[in-house]
């Protein structure tokens, strides 16, 4: 494959090559092209597993660069801004900004059917080239790369900018291809004047739940129990 172009977009040359290829190597490919191979071929070859790394080499760099830039917001601040940083529509800007679609290998039928253009393939498809620099080259390239190609959007990054906790679980779980939550009112405790609400929020093989002295934030406080069950992978995907 020709990736010059692309290492030079990402700043990095690998010392590697095969490892960006399967980076950019969708299933659909595999598939097409290793007819008759067993499925433990076919895993070697496409980069679903390197999107399982990359994923989390991205939350790492992305929650020390958030730290190291706002050392004094709270948790929640910082959870917010993370959350938004490695969604699949940020992913899917930064990865179009690379023109990667361009060079993923890719079957025949995923590619007349738009691939190269979903948000969901290129941003699995980045967090997968961000686990092959990682693997090629050690933590500290990884995050080279990563300040590289997000620094519009951590320059950007601001708790008054980030979006709340239900519209982030929303965003999260359409990127999974999972429908919207449904929140629910459980029951209410305590006087008129000092009331607690406790809100569930259910989706697809998931539920949370989260209190407030307001349905609204009870719902938030639901939604940002959901957000952690995902990231841990507590919950469907």
């Amino acid at each position: 494959m020709k990736t010059a172009k692309l290492e030079s977009l990402l700043g990095y040359t690998f010392r590697n090559p095969e490892l960006l290829t399967r980076a950019l190597t969708h299933r659909s490919w595999a598939h097409e092209n290793m007819t008759g191979r067993s499925d433990e071929d076919i895993r070697a070859e496409e980069n679903e597993s390197l999107e399982f790394v990359g994923d989390s080499v991205l939350g790492l760099v992305t929650a020390e660069q958030l730290f190291v830039k706002n050392p004094t917001l709270s948790e929640g601040d910082l959870t917010l801004m993370k959350h938004r940083l490695v969604s699949t529509a940020t992913l899917a800007e930064v990865a179009s900004r690379l023109g990667l679609g361009a060079h993923i290998r890719m079957g025949r039928g995923e590619d007349k059917t738009g691939g190269r253009q979903k948000a969901a393939v290129l941003a699995d498809t980045l967090e997968a080239v961000l686990a092959a620099v990682f693997f090629d080259g050690g933590y500290v390239s990884a995050r080279t790369v990563i300040a590289r190609v997000f620094v519009d959007e951590l320059r950007a990054a601001s708790p008054k900018g980030s979006l709340d906790y239900k519209t982030l679980l929303q965003e999260t779980l359409q990127g999974r291809k999972l429908a919207a939550p449904v929140y629910a009112l459980i029951r209410t405790e305590g006087q008129p004047h000092a009331r607690t609400f406790f809100v569930e929020a259910r989706w697809e093989a998931g539920l949370s739940s989260g209190s407030g002295r307001s349905i609204k934030s009870a719902e938030m406080m639901a939604a940002s129990a959901a957000l952690k069950m995902l990231q841990n992978g507590l919950a469907a995907a």
